[in-house]
């Protein structure tokens, strides 16, 4: 089968098509046909080994110490069954499915993968395409997670710092439909975009200092990881700062995020949430879709499309 490999860290030029030996399924394990996965900024930072220096010993252990331990990347993923292992139960040969790799190592950029049925996976939303589903099991499952932390009910006031990214395109609509007044803060060319999704009110950040606006905000998320105390100023007495990188916490038990997983799939369904795609690029051309995602301009998702739908 086709896949794009990694043999060493570096630029996205590391990131070469190859052919693989297609996987075959353990008897716990569902073969899938890929269709689409993503590229994620983790993605980004694995190929580059682009991570803190309090995490790189960690890091390093986790990757692979002098080269990568999975060679192939793609954290999320959409596509078919094709063949289950003789344990299978909750699955069946030709269900559509979505997936978070993180929890069965990675392997999103390749023609095929296998996951254990116990790990994150769910069958996609019958109204996205596969394109589209691939865009949201990782956002998706990082803004539940944080957002469950604000305990967002009707009528929380929450303002979105990084709205047009892929985290935040995500967490406009997951919070609005929470029930929260949503405001967004993106640069100039994505507010219709995101005032599109949902967002009650969008401040251009180019033009406008957010942080002046006094503290009227029950709940601040900056979905970048890049504020500064600003955005603790805009908060009211008992409000809460939430940040991307910070509290997204550790790697929960699979089983609790395939719930979030199922979670995702019903909103969407419900027609509550719509996934934004700024580029799609073909298996063959990963590394030009890595070094249009590690500029850090995208709006929204860079989508692989592994097969044609």
């Amino acid at each position: 089968m086709k896949a794009i490999v990694y043999d060493k860290y570096g630029p996205p030029d590391v990131l070469q098509l190859k052919e693989v030996d297609k996987p075959i399924p353990k008897d716990d394990e569902v073969l899938i046909r890929v269709y689409a996965s993503t590229v994620h900024a983790g993605d980004v930072r694995m190929r580059s080994f682009t991570v803190p220096p309090a995490e790189w010993i960690m890091a390093r252990v986790f990757l692979g110490i002098r080269k990568p331990r999975r060679k192939i990347l793609g954290m999320e993923l959409s596509g078919e069954i094709e063949a289950i292992g003789k344990d299978i139960k909750q699955f069946k040969v030709g269900d559509q499915v979505f997936a978070s790799t993180l929890w069965s190592n990675f392997g999103g950029y390749a023609e095929y993968n296998c996951i254990p049925e116990n790990k994150v996976i769910a069958l996609k939303p019958t109204n996205m395409t596969f394109e589209e589903a691939a865009t949201i099991p990782n956002s998706g499952i990082t803004v539940l997670k944080i957002l469950k932390k604000a305990n967002i009910q009707k009528g929380t006031k929450i303002l979105i710092y990084g709205a047009s990214g892929s985290t935040g395109v995500t967490a406009v609509q997951i919070a609005k439909y929470f029930g929260a007044e949503v405001t967004g803060v993106c640069s100039t060319k994505n507010l219709e975009m995101v005032k599109s999704l949902g967002a009650d009110k969008v401040i251009d950040y180019t033009k406008e200092d957010f942080s002046q606006s006094g503290p009227i905000y029950d709940v601040v998320f900056d979905a970048v990881g890049k504020m500064d105390k600003k955005g603790k100023q805009t908060l009211k007495e008992t409000g809460i700062f939430l940040n991307v990188n910070k509290h997204s916490g550790g790697m929960d038990k699979a089983s609790k995020i395939k719930e979030d997983l199922t979670i995702l799939k019903e909103i969407c369904e419900a027609g509550k949430f719509k996934a934004v795609i700024d580029k799609s690029y073909p298996l063959e051309q990963t590394a030009e879709a890595h070094k249009y995602v590690e500029k850090g301009h995208k709006k929204g998702n860079v989508v692989i499309i592994v097969k044609e739908e």
